[in-house]
Order: C-alpha cells, then structure tokens, then sequence
C-alpha cells in the first residue's frame, strides 16, 4: 500500500467535524449509514471514539477520513470508517486504524472486532494487513443489496512508536 503523500493529520472528532462526516459518508456505497445524532451520541459516550483525518494543505483543514470505534472492557468495534474517494489509496485509513489502535490499546482494549460485507475486498485486503481474521459470518446482514457480513477480530499490541 502507498503511503500518504500529502500532509495530514489524525485527531479526535469535534461537532465541526460533522457536515463533512456526513458527505463522505454519502459518497462511499460500503460505509455503514449513520445520522448525525447517531456520531454525536457515539462522541458523547465515555466509551466511543471517532477520530478525523484532516487534510491540512489549505487554510482551512479538510476532513478526508473518519473511523469510529466503540469499547467495552478489554474489548472494541470499528463500527465505521471511511475515505473520500478522491483520497483514496494513500494510506489515510490506514492511518485512521492505527491510531485508533494505538488509542484503544492506552485505554486497556487488547482486541478489535468489526463487521464487513463480504465483496468489500480493498477493506478485506486491509484489515488482514492488521493481523484480523475471521470469526463469524453473517447471513444477509447487509441490505441494499443483501450481502453477507464478515465478523473479523484482531489483537491490538503495543505500539512500536
């Protein structure tokens, strides 16, 4: 995979954040559907994360990537993540996981769960890069179209930087 090769940086979401959330949310077919009040309550929550990647080329930072993580105990979900297409390719979710990773893992997480629909191969291709590996399948969990869920599970270890 490519690295980022623009300058950016990964932050935790502000209410700011949110119309541009909501428009790359739009634009990616795969990306589970939230409302508003849906990224606000999970920001709220002691127990949620959503985390933001900003392009930050232009006096105002453009946010390209979002992923949104929820835990319990020693456990949590990426139960959202997504790029603007334009940006694409170039490392951001990635970097989005990592942190959040990183995060999860100072918080006392030690393993991340998350669902994918099965013909979602670029994330799958991803997500195994990270070590997650299947746990489940669930039948005609998606709708629109109706599709498989894949349930994956990985390890979060120490952060080597």
């Amino acid at each position: 995979m490519s690295t980022v090769s623009f300058p950016f940086n990964i932050r935790p979401f502000s209410p700011n954040d949110l119309d541009a959330i909501l428009e790359i949310q739009s634009a990616c077919e795969s990306t589970a559907v939230w409302s508003s009040r849906d990224y606000v309550q999970l920001a709220d929550d002691p127990m949620g994360m959503i985390l933001v990647a900003c392009y930050e080329v232009c006096a105002s930072p453009r946010v390209v990537g979002f992923s949104a993580f929820h835990r319990v105990e020693s456990e949590a979900e990426l139960q959202n993540i997504a790029v603007n297409p334009g940006y694409r390719r170039q490392g951001i979710a990635k970097a989005l996981i990592e942190d959040g990773c990183r995060r999860l893992y100072t918080a006392g997480v030690r393993k991340l769960f998350l669902e994918v629909r099965v013909s979602n191969l670029p994330a799958l291709e991803l997500y195994r890069k990270f070590g997650f590996a299947p746990q489940a399948r669930r039948k005609e969990y998606y709708r629109h179209p109706t599709e498989d869920a894949l349930v994956l599970a990985c390890r979060i270890l120490p952060s080597d930087g």
